[in-house]
């Protein structure tokens, strides 16, 4: 089955792409259809046609009982809903056995939210890796992904406007962020000591190569551990900026743009979040 199946899985991706889709979506997506046809294989089915509702929803409850969360689940089921489609459109199979396929139902966590004393006490175990403060200020202070800080090249830092460009990347536009007094001072400090390299990374390691998000994230978790600050992960940092700005009365069109946001309603769902009642429109941003 897996083999038969894997010239549409192939069709499938080469799709995904023209549509711009990130390259770790496109990977997810495949190993989640992978995964199907090697399920359903065990059942003695040969070919996409042979695959039903029934196949599917056991499927789901195979993953259910491995301990799979109901988000993982779900967008596996995405993923089949999607193949599905587009193997239909396609002419491979007359009728599509994921359309009434239900998604596990699941609560959605609210984000991770720091608090002051919690992103000063990181700032305080940071202190002394200059490296790591930059980043930890960058991230709290423009909101930045991981992803977007590990691609930053020196040249996409611009002192005198005191702005930073973040390049397209796959299905993100390019955009022009403002970055504030505590990060350019901690992203000076760092420039000072950094590795001489013709590397034009901003953030690499001492033999010149680039500073990569696994090793960014590692570092960070580690200096969470020692902050004593619990549960709490890279993203936290960007949506700690998020609902800062908003709020201080940041406008919401404002912070959707300045991260990156494809949808406002992304951005809009932090207001369920905020404890305090933001303040009156202000398009200034706060240095947290």
């Amino acid at each position: 089955m897996e083999q038969n199946a894997q010239p549409a899985i192939n069709s499938f991706k080469e799709n995904l792409a023209k549509q711009g889709r990130a390259s770790a979506t496109i990977l997810a997506y495949s190993k989640d259809i992978e995964q199907l046809a090697t399920f359903v294989a065990k059942s003695g089915k040969t070919s996409l046609k042979d695959i039903n509702k029934v196949d599917i929803d056991a499927f789901k409850e195979d993953l259910s009982q491995k301990n799979y969360t109901t988000k993982s689940i779900s967008r596996k089921i995405n993923s089949i809903k999607s193949f599905f489609s587009f193997v239909q459109i396609n002419g491979l199979v007359t009728d599509n056995p994921a359309t009434e396929v239900t998604h596990p139902k699941y609560d959605i966590k609210p984000p991770r939210l720091l608090n002051k004393l919690e992103y000063r006490a990181l700032r305080d175990v940071c202190k002394d890796d200059v490296r790591m403060a930059a980043i930890v200020e960058l991230l709290l202070q423009t909101g930045m992904r991981i992803s977007e800080l590990a691609n930053l090249r020196l040249s996409d830092i611009n002192n005198e406007t005191n702005q930073i460009t973040i390049k397209a990347f796959e299905s993100h536009p390019e955009r022009t962020i403002p970055f504030n007094q505590p990060a350019k001072e901690a992203l000076d400090k760092y420039l000072k000591v950094r590795p001489k390299s013709n590397n034009d990374s901003v953030f690499i390691t001492k033999t010149g190569n680039t500073f990569l998000i696994r090793n960014i994230r590692s570092n960070l978790d580690r200096y969470f551990h020692i902050a004593g600050i619990q549960n709490a992960k890279v993203n936290d940092l960007r949506h700690t900026f998020i609902a800062q700005q908003l709020t201080s009365g940041s406008p919401l069109v404002y912070i959707s743009k300045l991260v990156g946001h494809k949808r406002l309603s992304t951005t809009e769902k932090y207001l369920e979040f905020i404890s305090e009642k933001p303040a009156k429109d202000k398009p200034k941003l706060i240095d947290l």
